[in-house]
């Protein structure tokens, strides 16, 4: 026979204990139907043995002053493994009273378990193989295929919710023993199989309910935050709508005002370009008339000059009065030339006037023309705005259709949900009220067992009495000594004699029994010395002999 690995065998022993704690932990965790504490025995029990687990084939590092052998070590690494991990690894170092190691990795379990991550942390730690060879043997368990069995088996443990009180000096000072009498059925665990199977049932789907609960209320609660932040954006871009549109408003009301101060300005130009004008104009037929005055006078001038000459000829006398009227006539025409120069140099004036206001009234219309070019610019741009915002605020209005459209849905599961959390709780009420009754009807059995103990008492002890007179008798009678050849079978296990199993007289009442129903000695009271007696003797002569006793 070829003997097995004890390594192999203590690894394939740990495997089986931890399939049977974790088993035996939901198991009742279901059935316990709450938040598990600190002091709940399955849970202790499956603690110990993931130690056990974690602590097999674990390396011994020598240290300055001893010899070191922990599972802190390969527990702090799954802190570089797993980002998460460095919460745990902080609260466990910030733990008051935790002194050792072991007291650390105890903790570690723990709360890893109320996190629900034991199974994500550990899975982490196996994969990493290379890096657990610097903890552990080869030939350990966290490096074989059992360790990652057990981290599978740990995924279940992720229904269970648990609220445990991490105290430094009970970790530190726990003694570590696997307590097998947990895990040994008896006749009531079997017997109330289908109903423990019909609870844990009812509980996962109370448990699947719950989660789905929580998520949907995650989700009702992310659509609530995204519809809010909806909202804002939306009251905002209504705001800077509103905004943009008031500022296109103004500039329009501001050209609108410019035209109109356009208008005024190019109507006044006109008006002032036609009262100029008229003034030239009468101006210069001012001038022509006075001219033509100025020439008819000035020809009766030279008219009268040649008359005069003609006259001066004939009389000398009247020369003097023609040179008075000459001097006369060359001041009225020194006047003439005097007014004549005033006259044009007033129509120049007019002219540059005139010229002067022509160019202003061009720069003014280039002005106001470059003014209205920006702002039919401006207008437009501000209309692309606007139609940008209200496509995006269309665009928003339909995304929020579409929320509101989604968490009317989730209401509808949430209320179908609700529906059927209560139909969940009035079948843990009836559940409770079946419990109840079972009680009831358990206390009800015990009190009819404990009736027919008594009455079983009470008929032993007239058997009892019978068989006194029975044996009474055959004192009287004498005994019957079965002959051999009788008996082909025993009398109480009905097993037929052969050559193994041999006929064997009972010395009481001297029937044929085999060696395994009549392996007992006895002293009788026709035999002081002990002599082979049957079993149903056997017990009979010891509780006669035990009511006998005062």
């Amino acid at each position: 026979m070829a003997t097995k690995d004890p390594t192999a065998v203590e690894r394939a022993n740990l495997l089986n204990m931890a399939k049977l704690s974790i088993k035996g932990l939901i198991e009742s965790a279901l059935s316990f139907g709450r938040t598990l504490d600190s002091d709940y025995p399955p849970l202790q029990q499956f603690f110990v043995v993931m130690e056990h687990c974690l602590k097999h084939g674990l390396k011994v590092r020598k240290s300055f002053l001893s010899y070191n052998k922990t599972i802190w070590g390969p527990l702090e690494l799954v802190e570089k493994l797993y980002p998460e991990a460095e919460e745990i690894g902080a609260s466990v170092r910030d733990l008051p009273g935790l002194k050792t190691p072991l007291g650390r990795a105890r903790a570690w379990l723990r709360l890893a378990l109320m996190q629900k991550k034991m199974a994500d942390y550990l899975r982490c730690l196996i994969i990493q193989r290379d890096l657990l060879s610097e903890f552990y043997e080869y030939h350990a368990l966290m490096m074989e295929e059992e360790g990652a069995v057990i981290v599978g088996l740990l995924v279940g443990l992720n229904v269970i919710d648990a609220n445990l009180c991490v105290k430094g000096e009970d970790l530190d000072s726990q003694v570590g023993v696997i307590d097998f009498s947990m895990y040994l059925k008896n006749e009531e665990d079997i017997g109330n199989k289908e109903r423990n199977v019909q609870i844990a049932a009812i509980l996962d789907q109370k448990n699947y309910v719950e989660e789905l609960n929580r998520q949907l209320n995650s989700t009702v609660s992310s659509l609530h935050s995204r519809v809010d932040s909806l909202e804002k954006s939306n009251t905002k871009l209504i705001e800077e709508l509103a905004i943009a549109k008031n500022n296109i408003i103004k500039l329009q009301e501001e050209n609108h005002q410019l035209r109109s101060e356009n208008k005024l300005i190019l109507m006044k130009t006109q008006q002032h370009l036609e009262v100029t004008k008229v003034d030239v104009e009468t101006e210069l037929q001012t001038y022509k008339h006075s001219r033509q005055g100025l020439d008819e006078m000035y020809n009766e001038a030279r008219r009268q000059l040649r008359d005069e000459s003609q006259l001066r000829q004939g009389s000398e006398d009247g020369l003097k009065e023609k040179n008075e009227i000459i001097a006369r006539l060359e001041e009225k025409t020194n006047k003439i030339t005097a007014a004549m120069r005033q006259l044009e140099q007033r129509l120049q004036q007019a002219e540059k006037a005139q010229m002067e206001a022509e160019d202003e009234d061009e720069k003014y219309l280039q002005e106001c023309l470059s003014k209205s070019d920006s702002l039919q610019k401006q207008i437009s741009q501000k209309e692309k705005q606007l139609v940008q915002l209200e496509t995006d605020l269309k665009i928003e209005k339909e995304w929020r259709q579409t929320l509101q459209e989604d968490l009317q849905k989730e209401k509808d599961a949430l209320s179908h949900l609700r529906n059927e959390t209560q139909q969940i709780i009035s079948l843990k009420k009836e559940f409770l009220n079946l419990q109840d009754e079972n009680q009831q009807l358990k206390k009800i059995y015990h009190e009819q067992e404990q009736a027919l103990q008594e009455l079983g008492n009470k008929l032993s002890e007239s058997k009892l009495k019978i068989e006194d007179i029975k044996e009474a008798n055959k004192a009287l009678q004498g005994l019957v000594w079965l002959k051999d050849k009788e008996a082909t079978h025993c009398k109480l296990c009905e097993k037929e004699f052969s050559l193994s199993k041999r006929k064997h007289h009972c010395r009481n009442c001297g029937e044929i029994f085999c060696n395994a129903c009549s392996d007992n000695e006895l002293p009788l009271p026709s035999s002081p010395k002990p002599v082979r007696v049957c079993d149903s003797c056997h017990a009979l002569l010891i509780q006669r002999c035990s009511s006998n006793l005062p």
